[in-house]
């Protein structure tokens, strides 16, 4: 039968299978309709599976729903591409704990989505499979590096599906595709089966439509794994059975630095000026609601170095992750009569310009001559920023902030948003990657239909605290649920 998944949350599909309104199979083949019908205009996959396949272990609140894994989980037998050449014909032959995890727990795999390449990029342009397109405007951009899951949430192709977040992978996004984005802590949700970016920011996370559906695969999800030495015990919490605790003792902050009106009122930018606006109505509405909100500064200088130490780091630990790509042990083998020649010629072949200079940028970073000014300053200015937040965090119970300072780029946009005035507004969020903390996205306004999030961090390992509270800050932002109001 006939049956509209595209406005369904966990809970409601949930809800159909129980009273046998709609069967699994019948949901899964509605979910591949959707994907294959949306997938030349918005090139959400690289794989779209096409047999139903169930092999749970237990009935859950997931059994029979469907989903969609980033392309960088290890899936065995089933293509694995991390959307770059030099692993486009790759087929693991091990799975990634998160998707055995969602095997175990009854959810079915509707495709692998596609990523910037190898998780480096906020765009979504750089796969090796095409760009992927915005659901509220083939003209824009979705953000990266999840781009793919991003929008198959969006376009309700699924209702929830996998990503990663290294820097704002799965919150930017989420912010610019009206669905919510979910990091937990670090080492929360285990990595293993997990292509490395950079170990040391590297997070799994969720996209959902609501902050509820979140929590609920969250709770999948989350334990200690013996193949990832990174990995947290299970806190022993059921984050959907607190997420509605009272919040009339919480306290939030925002930083001076990143959103005081007057430090853009000369910026002839309507859109980031009714961001703000927004924003500071939200503030209000969650005072209404029986939040503390308070206004705290933060060193500028500190906050100007985000994102130069976040590119440091990154393109150092990803060089170092990546050296294994080089046509030998896996990828298309390249020409020629040595093995440095064949390494050479797979690895210019293979990888496009972008990871190109990261791959540079990070073994100049590394040469030992340059560790201590470059390597070794980022992570010591990464050490200040984490510990200015402890401070913040010994008061407060979470900080909120714009996930950005506009709404989705046009693919041909050639605005400077790494401009000195924007650079801080545009990064914030590897502030949670630096210091592991949880971090969420959920939709809170709209401008000309486009919609944009608004991001709130936690305090480490109070995963449930701050779910909690964006569930509350959802309900008073009026977009929960309301994850498009038109036609794509």
């Amino acid at each position: 039968m006939a049956y509209n998944i595209q406005d369904k949350t966990i809970v409601d599909l949930r809800g159909a299978l129980d009273k046998k309104e709609i069967t699994s199979e019948e949901l899964f083949s509605e979910a591949v309709n959707l994907a294959n019908e949306y997938q030349e205009d918005y090139n959400c996959f690289v794989t779209i599976v096409d047999k139903f396949k169930s092999k749970k272990k237990k009935d859950t609140i997931l059994t029979g729903i469907p989903y969609a894994l980033k392309d960088n989980f290890s899936t065995s037998n089933i293509l694995t591409t991390g959307s770059s050449n030099i692993l486009k014909d790759y087929i693991p032959v091990y799975d990634a704990t998160c998707y055995k995890k969602l095997k175990e727990a009854g959810a079915i795999l509707v495709g692998k989505t596609v990523l910037d390449e190898l998780a480096m990029g906020g765009t979504g342009t750089t796969g090796h499979t095409g760009l992927v397109r915005n659901p509220y405007d083939k003209t824009r951009q979705i953000g990266g590096s999840s781009a793919g899951s991003a929008a198959a949430v969006s376009l309700g192709i699924v209702p929830f599906a996998l990503g990663s977040d290294t820097g704002d992978s799965i919150r930017k996004p989420a912010s610019f595709g009206g669905v919510v984005g979910f990091k937990p802590t670090y080492g929360r949700i285990s990595r293993y089966g997990l292509f490395a970016f950079a170990s040391s920011l590297d997070h799994v996370g969720t996209f959902t439509k609501t902050v509820e559906d979140a929590a609920i695969v969250t709770d999948i999800l989350k334990g200690e794994d013996c193949h990832d030495m990174t990995s947290l015990k299970d806190d022993g919490k059921c984050y959907h059975d607190i997420i509605n605790n009272d919040i009339s003792s919480r306290k939030l902050f925002y930083v001076k630095e990143i959103c005081d009106k007057e430090l853009y009122k000369d910026i002839n930018d309507s859109n980031l000026q009714k961001i703000l606006d927004d924003f500071y109505n939200l503030l209000d509405k969650c005072r209404a609601a029986g939040f503390t909100v308070e206004e705290v500064s933060i060193d500028n200088k500190l906050l100007q170095a985000i994102y130069p130490s976040y590119m440091t780091i990154s393109c150092a630990e990803a060089t170092s992750n990546n050296a294994n790509l080089t046509g030998i042990q896996f990828g298309p083998r390249g020409q020629g009569s040595t093995p440095e020649e064949i390494i050479f010629d797979a690895r210019t072949k293979g990888f496009s310009e972008l990871i190109k200079r990261r791959f540079i940028l990070g073994s100049y970073i590394l040469q030992k001559e340059n560790q201590e000014k470059l390597y070794l300053n980022a992570c010591r200015i990464r050490r200040l920023i984490v510990e200015r937040m402890d401070e913040l965090f010994e008061n407060y119970d979470g900080m909120i902030l714009p996930a950005s300072g506009g709404i989705a780029p046009k693919f041909d946009d050639t605005s400077d948003k790494l401009s000195d005035r924007y650079l801080i507004l545009e990064n914030h969020m590897a502030i949670a990657n630096f210091g592991g903390y949880p971090s969420i996205t959920i939709p809170y306004t709209k401008i000309d239909n486009l919609p944009v999030g608004v991001n709130i961090t936690g305090r480490k390992l109070e995963d449930d605290v701050l779910l909690n509270i964006a569930n509350k800050i959802e309900n008073v932002t009026g977009y929960k649920g309301n994850w498009r109001d038109k036609d794509v």
